[in-house]
């Protein structure tokens, strides 16, 4: 599969000029993609003021990511602002090139910044295939709460089987994590991989955003062993990474160590 990153800097709650700035970017990929990849709150930056960006769904921004989405023959993923019977979402839109789509409501809401007082927590996880592949979206402060990361497999009758036995094959987090905490970022990306046994995608922002925070980017491409095969710093970039589906399944049935782990049960 090849999957594109777009490590960006993003106009202060300006969708208008967020959606043209990507729209270029992605017009002028170099080769063809499967995964298109955006920050987190892509057509605004990370605000709190939701009530003067937020659109309803199947309006503005959700219509723009179908139309790339059928455009480039690729899925298109990122995250922005939504209202939904009077309440405010961090919502995660995945869209396929056919019009289908799901969506996934952030769950950890990062409250050192009052976001838990804006949005809405989401209740569920998505796992989505394509390509042959089983991915899961999750949205930035996701990245530090292991449990709601957890690949966690299916119920194995007997015997295991490295191409099924697992709950997801790339786990993808979408981000606005400012670079006064780009160590934890940068750390808990491979400590997903690792534990997970798993591909680990982090789509990070750079630049500064109106309340003066800057950020880093350090968006990444960690393997399933925890190895960093991408990860670009400060600038803007778009990146395209092939990821081998072959390779992680003969790691997997090599050092199976999804067999000796905890078994839980995640409560509401």
């Amino acid at each position: 599969m090849n999957i594109t990153l777009l490590q960006t800097n993003l106009y202060w709650q300006d969708p208008v000029a967020n959606r043209a700035m990507l729209e270029e970017r992605i017009f002028n990929l170099p080769e063809p993609t499967d995964l298109i990849v955006l920050p987190e709150m892509f057509t605004t930056g990370f605000t709190m003021d939701a009530r003067a960006v937020a659109e309803p769904m199947n309006l503005t921004t959700f219509r723009w990511m179908k139309q790339m989405a059928a455009q480039t023959g690729a899925v298109v993923t990122g995250s922005y602002v939504v209202k939904e019977n009077g309440r405010f979402f961090n919502r995660l839109v995945w869209m396929q090139p056919d019009g289908q789509f799901d969506t996934y409501d952030k769950r950890h809401l990062f409250r050192m910044a009052g976001e838990e007082g804006v949005y809405t927590a989401g209740t569920r996880r998505i796992v989505k295939e394509w390509k042959g592949w089983r991915i899961c979206p999750l949205i930035c402060y996701d990245l530090r709460f292991p449990v709601w990361s957890r690949n966690i497999p299916p119920p194995v009758p007997t015997g295991f089987n490295p191409s099924t036995d697992f709950d997801y094959d790339l786990l993808l987090y979408v981000a606005n994590w400012p670079a006064a905490r780009r160590n934890p970022w940068n750390t808990l990306l491979q400590a997903r991989a690792i534990e997970n046994l798993s591909y680990v995608i982090g789509v990070n922002r750079v630049g500064q955003d109106g309340n003066g925070h800057p950020y880093s980017g350090d968006s990444a491409v960690i393997d399933f062993k925890g190895e960093p095969l991408f990860r670009e710093t400060d600038t803007e970039t778009v990146h395209q990474q092939t990821l081998s589906l072959d390779e992680l399944r003969a790691f997997r049935a090599k050092f199976p160590a999804n067999l000796d782990a905890d078994t839980f049960t995640l409560l509401p």
